[in-house]
């Protein structure tokens, strides 16, 4: 199902930027399409493989994605031996302990494969498109060469039904990533996996390691889709926000913020329902009222998930990790939720934090942490005697996921466990600083980029600036400039924004990261080095509030 959201006239307002991106697709085909649903024509890639067509020129005052600027940062990352992956996007059914559901997954499994490779090494992952739609794949978190981004309209065409298309690039940074599609609403179904880059030089010492991945899940249960979620969001709340402002105020709700609708359907952190009370057409409604986290400034969400996983298993048939007492275990923690922030911590155990989004930190111990979409964490851990719980709340909407740590006898933990440890000392983001050797070099900014967070679930008319998304506005930068992006939140909601093919800085010798959270009311300043070119995208890690407008692009100028 596609749905009549975040509309794009890429045809024309690509072909009146100058690109050649899509040079298959007239402007008549593509009116009415998003970046997720392009139809490509015979000619529309390399002839059985679905690759992108070629740029016959760059965007008019830009760097092309493949031009030759492009080529020679690649060149200087001296790509090295090469690591061959072969990925399948499939229809598929998924087990998700004692609970199975139809849906698109990498091969057969929930997540995809793990990649694992080595620092300097050159990734080469054939994708095989067996899906009824187009499909890419955006490799989070990576500086990556800008044509292998995976953002159909913007830095390559759609990979078909049918088709195939090698992604081929440097590893240039170690760290805890991940990969997923940037067509529609398609990473809320299976399509996810960790990438993990290893450094040869490993500094930190440690006897295992276990990769966590945590995702809400709607796709298959009861007939719901995410394309069915989406189109619900879409149409707001049946225009009963007749304030003018953002966010999810009601009228005569004066005072009472986010979804907090006491005495309306779904109020209490629940599924409400379409205007009138309608269930969606596929599937019950899954729109979310109700769902108010302090941690997270207010409301918490917008989708009132049936599941939440960790490993793709449900909290009644968790993984079990097994190991030693005393053994020390990195985990690398991945949020690949569609809308919904994880509170982790694991029961009976400290954590240390030592990375986030791939990049070292200065250690910093604590009892649990926050995770938005699209945000990684790695910690260690010294495990203790006996079956632990390792538990992702999902914040706000009063709900649960789990896995076990077991080093020894003893019953397992209740999928309904709550450790104390949730409750405890919280570390963010903001708290943590970089390790001295990562750390920005402290220099002004040359440019600065303002970003207004606006709109709201009312109207579901997310955006920057008030703007949705338009892949034709770019928001200029030069090489080798310090940019500042200045996140200003007018909204009633945190968004978790991320940037591609770059990582930024926090405040104050604060960690590099790709991927943060904007509280609603808060502006946050992040400082990059523009030392990648091309066209890069910036969005909300809210796939839903992305799929409605919060996204825009960053562009080299040539």
């Amino acid at each position: 199902m596609r749905t009549p959201t975040r509309r794009t006239v890429l045809g024309a307002a690509l072909a009146a930027a100058g690109t050649g991106l899509l040079t298959a697709c007239s402007s008549g085909s593509m009116k009415g399409m998003d970046h997720g649903s392009m139809n490509h024509g015979p000619t529309g890639g390399t002839a059985g493989t679905g690759g992108p067509a070629a740029p016959s020129a760059a965007p008019a005052g830009y760097l092309a994605p493949n031009g030759p600027e492009v080529a020679a940062a690649e060149a200087r990352r001296n790509p090295g031996p090469e690591r061959k992956v072969a990925l399948t996007a499939t229809e598929t059914t998924l087990d998700l302990g004692g609970r199975t559901v139809r849906s698109w997954a990498y091969g057969d499994r929930l997540p995809g494969q793990e990649v694992r490779a080595t620092l300097g090494d050159t990734l080469a992952v054939t994708l095989a498109n067996h899906l009824p739609q187009p499909t890419t794949l955006h490799w989070h978190g990576l500086a990556l060469r800008n044509d292998m981004d995976g953002v159909p309209g913007v830095t390559q065409a759609d990979v078909r039904p049918g088709a195939s298309f090698e992604y081929r690039f440097a590893l240039t940074h170690p760290g805890t990533y991940w990969f997923h599609p940037h067509s529609g609403v398609q990473q809320d179904r299976g399509l996810y996996a960790p990438l993990i880059v290893e450094d040869p030089r490993e500094p930190l010492a440690y006897d295992k390691e276990w990769v966590v991945v945590l995702d809400d899940w709607v796709d298959g249960v009861d007939g719901s889709t995410p394309d069915a979620v989406l189109a619900e969001l879409a149409r707001g709340m049946g225009g009963m926000d007749h304030s003018g402002g953002s966010g999810h105020d009601m009228p005569g709700m004066t005072g009472m913020p986010g979804h907090d609708m006491a005495g309306m359907p779904g109020a209490g952190g629940t599924p409400g329902g379409t205007p009138g009370g309608t269930p969606n057409a596929a599937g019950p409604s899954r729109m979310l009222m109700g769902a108010q986290s302090p941690l997270l400034g207010g409301d918490a969400g917008d989708v009132a998930y049936p599941f939440h996983l960790v490993n793709g298993r449900l909290a009644t048939a968790p993984e079990t990790f097994t190991a030693k007492p005393g053994d020390r275990i990195r985990i690398r923690l991945v949020n690949a939720g569609g809308d919904t922030a994880y509170r982790v911590a694991l029961g009976g155990h400290e954590l240390t934090v030592t990375h986030t989004d791939g990049f070292p930190v200065e250690p910093a111990t604590t009892q649990a942490l926050l995770l938005g979409m699209g945000e990684r964490y790695d910690v260690l851990v010294t495990a203790k005697d006996g079956a632990f719980p390792l538990t992702a709340l999902a914040e706000g909407k009063n709900a649960t996921a789990l896995a076990v740590l077991r080093t020894g006898g003893g019953a397992a933990p209740d999928a309904a466990v709550r450790p104390a440890e949730l409750d405890g000392r919280l570390v963010t983001a903001g708290q943590l600083k970089a390790a001295p050797d990562v750390r920005l070099p402290a220099r002004a900014p040359d440019r600065t980029v303002k970003l207004e967070l606006t709109g709201g679930m009312a109207k579901a008319d997310w955006a920057f600036n008030g703007r949705r998304y338009d892949p034709a506005q770019r928001y200029p930068v030069a090489a080798g400039e310090r940019v500042r992006l200045e996140f200003r939140n007018s909204t009633a909601m945190w968004h978790p924004v991320h940037l591609h093919g770059h990582s930024f800085a926090l405040p104050g010798d604060g960690p590099r990261k790709d991927t943060a959270v904007v509280l609603p009311g808060a502006t946050l300043a992040v400082d990059f080095d523009a030392d990648n070119p091309g066209l890069w995208m910036v969005h909300c890690h809210n796939v839903y509030h992305a799929e409605t407008g919060m996204m825009t692009v960053l562009g080299y100028r040539a």
